[in-house]
């Protein structure tokens, strides 16, 4: 069959499927021609120091590749070894910011001494480019900054490099509109790679930086005239102030009021950086909100404009219409003008109380809930957010605890988290308007217009909001502990039948990776095998209603899987075996190890010895370790929903779509969220899962079909396990 030639450059990374002829997992390749039966031929560029010439070319299917641009084929190549590059791809929010990052952008890095803050001065080009199948690898200079956050002022010195997995946070330079600009440099040596620097525009992102010393906060006062603003303020208002020198500084409002010893209206701002001579949240002797040091900045509010980054924009201007316009006027103009008016009418006033109101009881969240115009309203890309706010704490007991902390104690943007739960228990209603207040207090703007996906979402909440620890803690082959919030699902295909159940899914992956959890984890967040709505690997999955990680914690005991006694031995190779219950896990007693691998096809195998606690009896009966179903995130067509257990009963389900109906146009209208009970996906869950992997989800109901079909996140919880740990590396 003749090929078909590709005329545009194309790029690709490998991310399943055996090595063959040369393309493994991480590989990164471009395109030479398009196979008709669903194959590619691609040249292949290897890692390391040769990166930058390919090696032969070969085949591999499209369905086992992920399409890149060439921008992110060169910093991946950079990434070694290739598994750090699909470690990289799932977190794909931080990977396309990394791609996009700009000159005098504030990142995080990984280093020697720590994760270290920094700025990014250059984009490098790496190798040297001898004929034009050559690609350059690309790697970011990082300027770090020292403890005070001021730049290093030590003598020059050579910046280190660093490849696009070792950033771990980015935040985005707002000073500085413009990217990363190609210029032609000197080549140098670095670890014998040629290096070409790519200079970024002139450092006037610096000037930012220069409200310090000489432009403290009264320079910023004398703003010009020209920039005040004539539009009401209120907290949560995004703000900019241009000071006399032509600076402008970005910021939230936080506080509105009357300053001891001013005149007028004052406006205190945190700000999206530091600034020297700003302080934390105090004025003179009283505090009036609290934020990180040399960033609160008290200003007339006469000196403040609305954040033209937003109101220059289609989509600024689409979110500003979250004002005071009671949704009533909007929906005289709505097509079903008697129905949605009744819908909006019924719901009551929300009532912004200092009680924590507790989770939803099982008894009350159908009349509570269910219905239209109930849940989390959507608005502008806020989907994801809705989902995963309305599954985590509308009826869960597990993150409980973490809200019982004094208000006083609280960040802002905690203390608008807050407000939403409260608001969600209390009137099963949240209007858009306190979601977008919490998405503008998230730190990036991006979090207030994009459409993100749940993991990020979820890192930020419990990272930065709730101040948590890692929810996961993992111990890897080579006997390294490192935390996690959320787990990502890694196998091969081959490895699973057609429609796996989570349990399946997650001992196979652990196994595949050598991974063990290091404790028992209060809350466990399963990501499946796909990448976002664009590639999922399996058609269908079956949710476990009762996940079992016995097996799966590291130095625990575990029974043998024949005769029930202290197991000693583990085998990977026995996991897909049909003798022995395929996608179970195996670990065995001394005796039935060497009795089951007598058998010839087991002979090949390579059972690893797993640590037992030295005073354990060899007849210790092993407590089981099981975690209970209570949330899905599933995404069909880059929409998310959710599924929520709201009770003990195994009829207990509620569906929740934050934009299940919309009423009035995009210019004028709002979305309807609605949730709607679903006792018919705990009849179908109460079949054994050996005779829902034979069954045929096409003949499921509607609901229970979008569930196994567009399934995204598992949560499960240990209600006796609620989380209370604070993170103490703020």
């Amino acid at each position: 069959m003749e090929p078909k030639t590709v005329l545009k450059e194309k790029f690709f990374i490998v991310i399943r499927g055996k090595t063959r002829k040369g393309f493994c997992r991480g590989c990164i390749g471009r395109v030479e021609a398009e196979l008709q039966p669903g194959e590619l031929m691609g040249l292949l560029y290897c890692g390391g120091s040769n990166a930058g010439s390919p090696k032969s070319g070969g085949i591999v299917r499209r369905e086992d590749t992920y399409p890149l641009t060439r921008h992110q084929a060169q910093l991946l190549l950079f990434v070694y070894p290739a598994s750090k590059r699909l470690e990289l791809l799932c977190n794909p929010q931080l990977f396309s910011a990394i791609c996009k990052l700009s000159q005098d952008d504030l990142v995080v890095v990984k280093h020697k001494k720590g994760h270290l803050p920094g700025m990014v001065k250059n984009l490098m080009q790496i190798g040297r480019k001898e004929n034009k199948d050559d690609l350059h690898m690309l790697g970011f200079e990082v300027e770090f900054v020292d403890s005070d956050h001021n730049l290093s002022s030590k003598k020059p010195a050579p910046l280190p490099l660093f490849s696009a997995a070792d950033i771990v946070q980015v935040v985005p330079s707002y000073s500085l509109p413009l990217g990363l600009h190609w210029k032609d440099g000197q080549c140098g040596g670095l670890n014998r790679k040629a290096v070409t620097r790519i200079n970024s525009m002139p450092n006037i992102g610096s000037r930012a930086r220069q409200v310090s010393s000489n432009d403290t906060e009264q320079s910023v006062i004398q703003s010009q005239s020209s920039s005040a603003s004539h539009v009401p303020l209120e907290v949560g208002s995004m703000v900019e102030v241009v000071s006399n020198t032509g600076i402008t500084v970005y910021g939230v409002v936080q506080w509105l009021g009357a300053l001891e010893g001013k005149t007028g209206e004052w406006a205190g701002i945190e700000l999206d950086y530091e600034v020297n001579g700003c302080s934390d949240g105090t004025y003179g002797s009283q505090r009036y909100f609290t934020c990180k040091g040399n960033r609160a900045l008290f200003i007339p509010v006469t000196k403040c404009s609305p954040d033209s980054r937003f109101l220059c924009s289609s989509t600024g201007r689409e979110t500003s219409k979250l004002t005071d316009t009671p949704p009533g006027q909007l929906a005289e103009k709505g097509e079903r003008e008697g129905e949605d008016m009744q819908e909006i009418i019924t719901v009551p006033p929300f009532e912004d109380t200092e009680e924590n109101a507790p989770p939803i009881p099982e008894s009350k969240a159908l009349s509570l809930l269910v219905g239209r115009m109930k849940g989390i309203q959507g608005h502008v890309n806020s989907c994801y957010l809705d989902a995963t706010l309305f599954s985590l704490f509308g009826s869960s007991v597990t993150l409980e605890n973490i809200c019982q902390k004094p208000a006083d104690t609280d960040k802002p943007v905690t203390c608008t988290l807050r407000k939403i739960v409260n608001c969600l228990r209390r009137q099963g209603f949240v209007p858009a308007a306190s979601v977008m207040n919490f998405r503008e207090q998230l730190g990036c703007d991006t979090f207030r217009t994009e459409e993100k996906d749940p993991e990020e979402f979820i890192t930020v909440l419990f990272q930065k909001v709730l101040c948590m620890e890692p929810l996961l803690k993992l111990r890897s082959r080579q006997e390294i502990c490192h935390g996690a919030y959320t787990f990502q699902v890694f196998l091969e295909k081959e490895q699973m039948g057609p429609m796996p159940t989570v349990q399946q899914l997650l001992d196979t992956s652990c196994l595949s990776g050598d991974l063990k959890f290091e404790e028992m984890p209060s809350c466990l967040m399963v990501q499946m095998p796909r990448f976002g709505n664009k590639y999922k690997m399996f058609s269908h999955i079956i949710p476990s209603t009762e996940l079992d990680i016995t097996d799966l914690l590291y130095n625990s005991p575990r029974e043998c899987f024949v005769c029930g006694h202290l197991a000693e031995y583990e085998c990977l190779h026995c996991l897909p075996d049909r003798k022995l219950q395929p996608g179970r896990i195996k670990q065995y007693c001394s005796t039935c190890n060497t009795q089951v691998h007598t058998h010839p096809s087991r002979q090949g195998h390579s059972p690893k010895t797993l640590a037992v606690p030295a005073d354990t009896a060899s007849n210790t009966p092993v407590p089981r370790h099981t975690m209970q179903l209570s949330a899905v995130l599933c995404i069909q067509t880059s929409h998310y929903v959710s599924f929520v257990k709201y009770g003990s009963d195994p009829h207990s389900w509620l569906f929740f779509d934050s934009m299940a109906d919309r009423c009035g146009d995009d210019q004028h209208g709002y979305n309807i969220p609605e949730v709607r009970a679903c006792p018919e996906l705990g009849d179908y869950l109460s079949q054994p899962e050996e005779e829902l992997a034979w069954s045929k989800p096409s003949q499921a109901p509607e609901l229970v079909r979008r569930l196994l079909c567009d399934s995204y996140m598992f949560l499960y919880q240990n209600p006796t396990m609620p989380l209370s740990k604070p993170n103490h590396q703020e």
